[in-house]
């Protein structure tokens, strides 16, 4: 679930900079793309570390 939260802040977060800097529809698509991959691999790492972390206690 949190690689999925993480992707979805992620491409809102890429549109919204995108935005900001003036970007057309293919930047805010290119920089909510990139966002998204970058914040879901956050996300599978917290949650792999989660997972991890409730077998060991």
């Amino acid at each position: 679930m949190a690689p999925l939260i993480g992707m979805l802040l992620g491409a809102l977060l890429g549109a919204v900079v995108a935005k900001r800097k003036g970007g057309n529809r293919l930047d805010m698509a290119q920089y909510a793309g990139g966002f998204a991959i970058i914040f879901g691999l956050i996300g599978l790492f917290v949650a792999i570390y989660l997972a991890r972390a409730a077998v060991a206690a």
